[in-house]
């Protein structure tokens, strides 16, 4: 046989193989806090969309359809796994404070701070969002698909309506002071003649149509960036910060205009045999819950009960000294000095491990003295709110994968809308006060600043750097324990993922344990609820012990070593998981 013949008959083999019912189908995942979200991302993964294309649907989706939580007037912060290669990227979404703030932004005249409610309502804590413009340098960065046909499910669904679920129906009605901006009036409630009252929040069921947001977005869609940061929703932003009657805020046209989302490199550490990579800052989620993991190495976890005393007094203990060093030098790492480097340092985090007492609950922790810091010039400042959060999980069918956070901070942010979506009110994750006994609070309020954040998109690789794990979640500061919560489920416990997002949580902030409590009757009743038993023994090992709910939002995707995925959406939520095969 000749070399031609030889050539033709191999090749014949590859596609014959190719097309058979034992060729391997390539297979993707997608899961998100809102079934609609994520079956149009589903649907640009079936596509041919990569893992960012899907991720950028997702978001314009949950903007419409899950609000409260995140969206296009607010912030991300993204990782991305390029499967071919092995390498991470992140992509900084933070929103900034406007150029012409400074440290008094949250002090009254008499140099006292604001309270928090009244400083997050209203044009003042409004930052210039960050989304759009992530999404943008992401997707030119691994983007398959026409950035405008990115936006053509959600245009289509706000132009012909949703069902409002019962989750979003409960967020608007428990949202005080939202009626009173006009524009989310007209969107979120009914008036006189549709259900009687007004002012009443659109009831479950109720076709939610949303055409500014729909018009918003097909100028993003022609213009790119430039239809959001110019132009007039950009003037609709700053009209609606510097014109609120509440609490008019500081931003300005030139704020939009000057925006742009940051590359950066991640942050990552070993963890018994494989790779956490997560965001730095302005987060401090990714180092704080790295940091988390590495003071619980030296223990055999594996070995423990999820649900059981000892691992529960040990997570709070890990959790205590990690919070105590993120209160204390965690901030935007452009205008401070983060040793990074040291706080992820073994024999930093080894030594700092000694401090914890298998038998007894150590108290309020102590910073320590990371290499490269400088403790004596800084001030702690714990910042623990941030509620209005969700996160998504995708893998495309190349082994692509995003983790991605985003977050209008607390539910429907600062309360008022802009081109029928909500504003952020993330400056009020800034300290209010700048000093504190004579020192500097690294997160104080800055021109141009980001504010630091707890979002905690992650990433675990193996050894090889094949992708194992994507994981995330929503929660404020409790993001962090929730995050590496899910991790210990995924690697010491050997979880699937649906099984790691669903555990009950116990939190600790260098502050109160707490237990997760779950209603009578709900999914998680009775399942791995051993943490209410707990109570009483934490609290006799002096564990201060609060039990209540904790409601996460953790989104996640498991490769198995035979490449198949399994994912898990968090039954707190309203999440769905999708898998979508390649057609044969």
């Amino acid at each position: 046989m000749s070399l031609l013949a030889r050539c033709f008959a191999l090749c014949l083999l590859f596609v014959v193989a190719a097309c058979s019912d034992d060729a391997p189908q390539r297979k993707a995942m997608v899961a998100t806090g809102n079934t609609h979200a994520t079956d149009a991302a589903a649907a640009i993964l079936a596509k041919g969309g990569s893992a960012t294309d899907a991720a950028i649907t997702a978001q314009l989706v949950l903007t419409l359809t899950e609000p409260q939580s995140s969206g296009i007037g607010g912030g991300l912060f993204m990782l991305h796994y390029q499967g071919d290669d092995t390498s991470i990227t992140t992509f900084d979404g933070r929103e900034k404070a406007p150029l012409n703030a400074d440290e008094t932004l949250f002090l009254k005249p008499d140099g006292k701070p604001l309270a928090w409610p009244d400083a997050a309502l209203g044009g003042r804590p409004v930052g210039t969002p960050g989304v759009i413009s992530a999404l943008w340098k992401a997707h030119r960065k691994s983007g398959r698909l026409e950035w405008a046909s990115l936006f053509e499910p959600a245009i289509s669904l706000a132009e012909n309506g949703f069902a409002v679920s019962p989750r979003l129906h409960a967020a608007i009605a428990d949202a005080n002071h939202l009626d009173t901006d006009d524009a989310a009036a007209a969107i979120y409630f009914l008036g006189d003649g549709d259900y009687g009252e007004p002012d009443v929040a659109v009831p479950v069921g109720h076709i939610l149509k949303n055409q500014p947001y729909a018009d918003t977005l097909k100028l993003i869609a022609a213009n790119g960036p430039d239809g959001f940061y110019k132009g007039p929703v950009a003037q609709s932003i700053v009209d609606a910060v510097r014109s609120n009657e509440v609490n008019p805020g500081l931003m300005t046209l030139a704020d939009l205009s000057a925006y742009e989302a940051i590359e950066r490199e991640p942050v990552c550490a070993p963890y018994r045999v494989y790779r956490v990579c997560g965001m730095g800052p302005p987060t401090s989620g990714g180092l704080t819950s790295l940091m988390i993991l590495g003071l619980l190495e030296p223990y055999q976890m594996s070995s423990l009960d999820p649900g059981g005393l000892v691992a529960a007094h040990l997570f709070a203990q890990a959790s205590r000294l990690a919070f105590a060093d993120r209160n204390q030098y965690m901030a935007d790492a452009d205008f401070a000095d983060v040793p990074v480097a040291g706080l992820l340092d073994r024999d930093y985090l080894r030594s700092r491990s000694r401090f914890i007492n298998p038998v007894r609950d150590m108290g309020s922790a102590t910073p320590g003295t990371p290499p490269g810091s400088d403790m004596e010039s800084l001030a702690a400042d714990a910042g623990l709110v941030e509620n209005g959060t969700s996160h998504l999980a995708i893998v495309d069918m190349d082994g692509n994968a995003v983790s991605m956070t985003m977050s209008v901070e607390r539910a429907f942010g600062a309360r008022i809308t802009a081109g029928g979506f909500v504003l952020n009110n993330q400056l009020t994750d800034f300290s209010f006060v700048p000093t504190r006994a004579g020192k500097r609070v690294a997160n104080r309020v800055q021109a141009g600043k980001r504010p630091r954040s707890s979002m905690s998109p992650s990433l675990v690789l193996n050894d090889d750097g094949s992708l194992f794990a994507v994981v995330g979640s929503p929660g404020g500061s409790r993001i962090i324990g929730y995050t590496a919560h899910a991790l210990l489920g995924l690697i010491d416990w050997q979880m699937p993922m649906q099984q790691a997002v669903s555990q009950l949580h116990v939190i600790n902030r260098n502050g109160r344990t707490e237990l997760e409590d779950t209603a009578e009757g709900s999914d998680l009743a009775g399942t791995l609820n051993q943490f209410a038993r707990l109570a009483a023994p934490l609290a006799d090992l002096g564990h201060t012990v609060e039990v209540k709910p904790l409601t996460s939002g953790l989104h996640g995707i498991r490769i198995l070593p035979d490449g198949r995925m399994d994912g898990g959406a968090d039954p707190r939520r309203e999440g769905t998981v999708v898998e979508v095969g390649e057609e044969k």
